[in-house]
């Protein structure tokens, strides 16, 4: 079944809404041990490195692709630092992600990665901006005189 180009943007948005809103959740859990609290165990102090700095780029990079917001270059970044989790954190045990517990890990790294080279699709916060520029910037017609003066 092949989905209507219609409704491609419209998909693509929603999948970036789930996808930041989850990405989103996973950084507050970590940073406010809210949602059920951190996965890793315990809640970093401020500026440890890397937990601190991956649950502020969580938070902060999953709420602007949540809202559509610098969609490309925040889904980069979240498709970056998840790399940095899987290889670091997870390839050492196995080389499966099924082996090493790098599910999620990859995932939301193709996932971001995904977005980031596609766009924010549909209901994003930039599309309406990105509508009135190009209203404003469009050519108006002039009134042509038809005799000289």
């Amino acid at each position: 079944m092949e989905l209507a180009p219609r409704h491609e943007a419209a998909v693509l948005g929603l999948f970036r809404i789930v996808t930041g809103l989850l990405f989103a959740c996973h950084g507050a859990a970590t940073l406010f041990d809210v949602l059920g609290g951190p996965q890793g165990g315990s809640v970093p102090s401020a500026g440890q490195w890397p937990g601190w700095w991956a649950a502020v780029i969580q938070l902060a990079g999953g709420t602007l692709v949540l809202f559509g917001l610098l969609t490309r270059p925040a889904a980069l970044l979240c498709s970056g630092s998840m790399a940095y989790a899987y290889f670091v954190h997870h390839q050492s045990d196995g080389l499966w992600p099924l082996e090493n517990g790098g599910e999620k890990a990859a995932l939301f790294c193709w996932a971001f990665l995904l977005i980031a080279a596609l766009g924010p699709g549909r209901w994003s916060v930039t599309t309406p901006l990105a509508n009135r520029a190009s209203r404003q910037n469009a050519p108006r017609k002039e009134a042509v005189s038809t005799h000289d003066t």
